[in-house]
């Protein structure tokens, strides 16, 4: 296994190059349609990490960013802060629950077809143990279990750069087609 440190050098090395491309694109924003179509789930993540369409705002509200996306995998890579704490000084349920769901979700949506899109309809967290700022990040790593025409499930593990776990989830989503506005200047 890997040492702590060393680990800890490479995800923040990591998180520096993907933040420099992300930085380099259109900024936080939503895809226009016309950017996205055509494209499967996994193409459009992966044009949102070279920074050629927009990321998500929330990442940098809950101070937590996407890092790589494979076929049915979904890293992201949070920085727990003073501004996520609970009143008895650990990070709130609700900044594990952001972080594993955008990692779940993203899992999945890498298994989408063109023109095909999902939404969580469950999301199960399971805390095993506090977190604190002390820890200078944790990893929420989803893999997709299945990825049918209707429902898609996953799971994920939220880990420190020592291989702690702080907490695990899973979700299940449902697959449907998604239907965009036409592109402007178009009639119906």
């Amino acid at each position: 296994m890997t040492a702590p440190n060393h680990t800890l050098e490479q995800w923040l090395a990591e998180e520096a190059s993907t933040l420099e491309r992300l930085n380099a694109g259109p900024g936080p924003g939503v895809a226009r349609p016309e950017q996205i179509a055509g494209k499967t789930g996994l193409q459009q993540m992966q044009a949102m990490l070279n920074g050629e369409i927009p990321h998500a705002a929330i990442a940098a509200t809950l101070d937590f960013l996407i890092i790589g996306v494979e076929d049915g995998v979904a890293t992201f890579q949070g920085t727990p802060g003073l501004q996520h704490l609970n009143p008895m000084g650990t990070v709130h349920g609700g900044w594990f629950a952001t972080l594993l769901d955008s990692a779940l979700g993203c899992a999945v949506h890498t298994r989408m077809p063109a023109g095909r899109g999902y939404t969580t309809a469950e999301l199960s967290v399971n805390i095993v143990k506090a977190l604190t700022p002390k820890v200078p990040r944790v990893r929420a790593i989803g893999r997709v279990i299945h990825c049918g025409r209707q429902l898609a499930t996953a799971d994920a593990r939220l880990i420190g750069p020592d291989g702690t776990l702080y907490a695990h989830a899973t979700t299940t989503c449902l697959v449907f087609e998604m239907k965009h506005p036409p592109a402007s200047g178009a009639t119906t």
